[in-house]
């Protein structure tokens, strides 16, 4: 009895010396991104090119270096109808056993008002917010493909949307098609305004079925009412990686906070109208589904 027990201490010991356990189930906090959320949304405004932005990056920088886990930019100058902007998207990438990867996407700067300070709690901070803490979840877990989690710039439009958008996105894309490492990104996961109190995300009809189907497959599992049947199409940062052939899924409540749409792109964006309970919805239904999503695309 005695040898036993000496024994297992042995292997206890020894394993601790070898490490943490990179098998652990990888569990999304979210009041630990709500916590970011407050942070970001304490910065004020974040539209591309502004001190805001540098701030918000140097927030995600800060945050995922904390990890161990290394943040790498991707700087360009974009022009829209206000001139020449300064943009940077920012990426981090989990190593992962299998070839390609997943990325997993949002964007985190705000759109530019003149007439009030927009803080977009909601839009982009839920999104910013989100992947931090997503970081944190998935730096422990055995990944079957590597994961890239990218923050992207100048989704909003300067001006009207017709004028253009979604700047980073399309970016990002563009270089990995010339460099021809498109193809090495077998889906994309992107969420987008996900932090509304009253969170109704609907099947988005120009994201990828089998996406779609993975995903409302682990929210009907996890009984999250938050994800719904019904389908409605938006334009946002998937579609370049849609036009570039790659499966994409948008997760996104565009009715902030209802069919009104009252908060949205309004001074009413405000940290009041989200809650830590919205974030983590969403996180525990994307960590439900990564198993089937990796499985299709290894």
């Amino acid at each position: 009895m005695r040898l036993t027990l000496l024994a297992c201490l042995v292997l206890t010991a020894c394993a601790a010396a070898q490490g943490p356990d990179t098998t652990r189930a990888a569990k999304f906090d979210g009041a630990r991104a709500f916590k970011d959320l407050t942070e970001i949304v304490a910065i004020g405004p974040r539209p591309a090119g502004s001190e805001g932005a540098q701030k918000t990056r140097d927030y995600i920088k800060q945050q995922l270096k904390a990890i161990d886990v290394q943040a790498v930019e991707q700087s360009f100058d974009q022009e829209t109808p206000a001139g020449t902007v300064h943009m940077v998207n920012v990426s981090a990438t989990l190593p992962g056993s299998g070839q390609g990867r997943l990325v997993i996407a949002g964007h985190y700067d705000t759109k530019l008002f003149k007439e009030f300070a927009f803080v977009g709690a909601n839009d982009a901070g839920s999104s910013t917010a989100f992947l931090l803490e997503l970081a944190r979840a998935l730096k422990g877990r055995t990944n079957a493909v590597p994961i890239e989690l990218l923050f992207l710039d100048g989704e909003e439009a300067v001006g009207e949307w017709s004028t253009g958008n979604t700047f980073g996105s399309r970016h990002y894309v563009d270089v990995a098609v010339k460099a021809g490492t498109a193809r090495q990104i077998k889906a994309l996961i992107l969420v987008d305004m996900i932090g509304d109190r009253q969170l109704v995300i609907k099947r988005e009809s120009n994201s990828t079925p089998w996406l779609k189907d993975a995903i409302w497959s682990a929210a009907k599992r996890l009984n999250r009412p938050e994800f719904v049947s019904d389908s409605t199409p938006i334009e946002d940062d998937h579609l370049p990686f849609l036009a570039a052939g790659i499966d994409s899924v948008d997760l996104i409540d565009l009715d902030y906070p209802d069919a009104t749409m009252r908060y949205w792109h309004t001074a009413d964006d405000t940290l009041d109208k989200t809650a830590a309970a919205s974030l983590q919805a969403v996180g525990d239904v994307v960590l439900a589904a990564l198993p089937a999503i990796e499985l299709r695309i290894k």
